[in-house]
């Protein structure tokens, strides 16, 4: 009788983890679908953010068109001024992600420093995969992206 006890006990376990993700399971280390960048997603207070922490380039190529050839990497595309001369390394790109239950994180935003602009957007888990989907307004209207948990 005990041994079935702990058996049950044992499954239940097993069954619990392998059922759903649980809030912190987006915690971590992700390569973009382009794999030129890394972004670490922690707890930032009780929600989510992620910053940009590996840049393949972390400099601008010699045939930079705006005169910044072997400097290092800005948020030059940035709609404030002020702003455009932070490095992109270390650059917070998550924002306000809330546990939604379901491997899924929602109410957020992402930051896209290629072009300076800001969207909502969900995050979804799928073993280690992680989908991005940044949109305005509705998600209907939005593109989505695929990361990979980097080892």
């Amino acid at each position: 009788m005990r041994n079935l006890l702990i058996s049950l006990i044992l499954v239940l376990c097993f069954c619990g983890t392998a059922m759903g993700a649980g809030p912190d399971d987006v915690m971590g280390r992700w390569l973009n679908q382009e794999q030129d960048a890394m972004i670490e997603i922690s707890r930032c207070g009780n929600l989510y953010c992620g910053k940009i922490i590996w840049l393949r380039e972390p400099n601008y190529p010699s045939s930079d068109e705006k005169g910044m050839a072997g400097k290092t990497k800005v948020d030059r595309e940035n709609p404030a001024s002020p702003l455009r001369a932070r490095p992109i390394l270390g650059l917070e790109i998550l924002k306000n992600f809330r546990y939604a239950g379901d491997n899924k994180w929602e109410d957020g935003s992402i930051y896209d420093p290629k072009n300076g602009k800001t969207y909502s957007c969900k995050m979804t888990l799928a073993g280690d995969k992680l989908r991005i989907r940044g949109y305005i307004g509705i998600s209907l209207i939005g593109r989505t992206t695929v990361w990979s948990r980097a080892r």
